[in-house]
């Protein structure tokens, strides 16, 4: 498989560009955390699936979305990259390198109750299940509230907490992947969930920008090219 390999705050993706099958994406990964295939691109736009480790797709991915728009960008020079994920569009502005500004819409929905906790169902594209406590919790409440039977497809688990009025501290469960570094869509997932328009989210692998404005988030993070 010809790819290149990116990171997004500790989130690793192989950009490939070339027809993708599950059981390649399984051979094939390695120890990345996706696989970003180019379906189709032009000067200003690209169209891409997301494929997990486990040879599932993914309907949207923050960091994942910002590497394509990067990636995009660095080949051909746009400014403002619009990333296409089957029915959905996100747009990405690039700012000094190695950051992007995207613009992605999401909803809240009504909390719910799995594995014996509390969470706020956020939708950013995919489903988040965000349980606002203490993230040391996610290895044990991520892989249960992820196939718990309520949620047919699973869900994404974000456990997280604010550490001051602008800082949120947080650990993400990826639907097929398992624990990852961070995750864009998480992000705003939590931010949302708890209520926080202007957060700087703190993931192992770094930290996360995102401001809310009624149901569109704006959300900046870095993207570079590693290998």
């Amino acid at each position: 498989m010809r790819f290149s390999r990116w990171q997004a705050q500790g989130n690793v993706y192989l950009v490939a560009e070339e027809p993708l099958t599950a059981d390649r994406v399984r051979a094939g990964v390695g120890d990345a955390d996706g696989i970003l295939e180019v379906k189709d691109r032009g000067r200003d736009w690209i169209e891409i699936a997301i494929w997990n480790p486990d040879g599932s797709l993914a309907e949207m991915s923050g960091n994942g979305t910002r590497i394509a728009a990067r990636w995009l960008a660095e080949t051909t020079g746009a400014d403002i990259v619009t990333v296409r994920v089957g029915e959905r569009e996100v747009v990405a502005r690039m700012l000094a390198p190695p950051f992007v500004e995207q613009q992605l819409p999401f909803s809240v929905g009504e909390p719910g109750n799995a594995a014996g906790v509390r969470f706020t169902p956020v939708d950013v594209g995919n489903p988040h299940a965000v349980v606002e406590g203490d993230p040391a919790e996610l290895p044990r409440l991520g892989p249960a509230i992820e196939n718990d039977p309520q949620f047919a497809n699973r869900t994404n688990v974000q456990v997280a907490r604010r550490v001051d009025e602008q800082t949120i501290e947080a650990r993400v469960w990826e639907r097929g992947v398992g624990e990852t570094e961070s995750s864009g869509t998480s992000a705003i997932a939590v931010a949302a969930a708890l209520g926080a328009k202007d957060a700087r989210v703190r993931f192992p692998g770094g930290d996360l920008h995102v401001r809310l404005e009624g149901d569109q988030a704006y959300l900046v993070g870095t993207a570079e090219r590693t290998v």
